[in-house]
């Protein structure tokens, strides 16, 4: 899934006693509380799980797969603050903050602070009122008010917030071998390496040999035939992490590349 969409600067998220599980393009800063129930995130380097009372703040331009797990008889319930550049911008004049270090740091943390945790919690009463779009000012003033306490607890994320580059050009190699189960289009990978469309094809083939989408998939079933033949994982537990839409089409590449369905493994595997 690689939507780019428009993002409501706050979302109240909850799901009713349902496992959920997916993937997104992070296209902006942002801070989050567990309400109730777990979720779980993965940048493919790391995976953290999130229990209920637990903040969450993840990195823009970033890749993440995401797996929601809600209480027994209960629901999963969320709230989260989105800071787009234009606030980001904003803030960064009026305060004369800058990014000084543009070094790599984590996709997403976990901060620990009593402070922050009231603050979330303080935005339930303001559901209605934070949903209606027409609340600008109101939003604002909580943007601002959550990049203030963010920054007293840990100064260093302004070289996250208010860094406002592209993304540089890195490593296609170990890029692509971290992030190719992620079911995103090539352009997006292209932008993520610091890249044109075309400069990225080409440094592509000069590094695999084979064009973007032909290697995604070989390597995405290669992946495959390890976890069926040595994890004892399952064709239905595999395919969507594996950046495939549906099954249908995971079997077809995989018998094509194989010469017989993934389900043969299983059945192999059980019949010794």
């Amino acid at each position: 899934m690689d939507n780019h969409t428009t993002i409501r600067p706050v979302n109240y998220s909850c799901h009713f006693s349902e496992f959920r599980e997916g993937e997104q393009f992070a296209q902006v800063h942002s801070l989050g509380l567990v309400l109730s129930g777990e979720m779980e995130l993965d940048d493919g380097r790391t995976k953290t799980l999130f229990k209920e009372g637990d903040l969450y703040s993840a990195r823009k331009n970033h890749l993440l797969k995401f797996a929601k797990y809600p209480p027994r008889n209960g629901e999963i319930k969320t709230v989260t603050l989105y800071f787009d550049d234009t606030i980001l911008h904003e803030f960064s004049r009026e305060y004369g903050l800058h990014a000084e270090i543009t070094d790599p740091a984590s996709t997403f943390i976990k901060p620990d602070s009593q402070a922050l945790m009231s603050f979330m919690q303080s935005l339930l009463p303001y559901e209605e009122l934070l949903s209606n779009p027409d609340s600008t000012e109101l939003i604002r003033l909580k943007q601002k008010e959550a990049l203030m306490l963010m920054l007293n607890y840990d100064p260093a994320l302004k070289d996250i917030l208010f860094n406002f580059s592209e993304p540089y050009k890195i490593d296609i190699e170990a890029f692509m071998n971290r992030n190719f189960h992620f079911n995103v289009k090539v352009e997006r990978f292209a932008y993520l390496t610091g890249r044109s469309l075309s400069t990225f094809k080409r440094d592509f083939r000069k590094v695999f040999g084979l064009p973007p989408r032909q290697w995604l998939q070989h390597r995405r079933l290669q992946e495959a035939y390890v976890l069926l033949t040595q994890k004892g994982k399952m064709v239905s537990d595999i395919y969507l992490d594996l950046g495939f839409e549906n099954l249908s089409h995971f079997s077809f590449a995989f018998k094509k590349q194989y010469g017989y369905p993934p389900t043969a493994l299983q059945t192999q595997k059980l019949n010794k």
